[in-house]
């Protein structure tokens, strides 16, 4: 899963030198990048094989669960 580090949150949330439009936009586009890889991750966790979802932890059952997720969903 996607995850930030303490500086990329920081650098989200703390950003007065920006006007309010562009802060807006930064973490807009950090959402559509978010949904993009939770999408993509998800396309490629229901195509893999038994033996690739043993290695990884995972049942059957599990990966179908969580790939049928929308990609909004965490």
């Amino acid at each position: 899963m996607l995850t930030l580090t303490q500086t990329d949150r920081m650098a989200l949330t703390q950003v007065p030198a920006l006007p309010v439009l562009a802060v807006i936009a930064v973490r807009f586009a950090y959402l559509i990048a978010l949904w993009s890889f939770r999408n993509r991750t998800r396309k490629t966790l229901a195509t893999l094989p038994a033996h690739a979802l043993d290695d990884i932890g995972m049942s059957p059952r599990q990966a179908t669960l969580e790939s049928r997720k929308w990609f909004w969903r965490p």
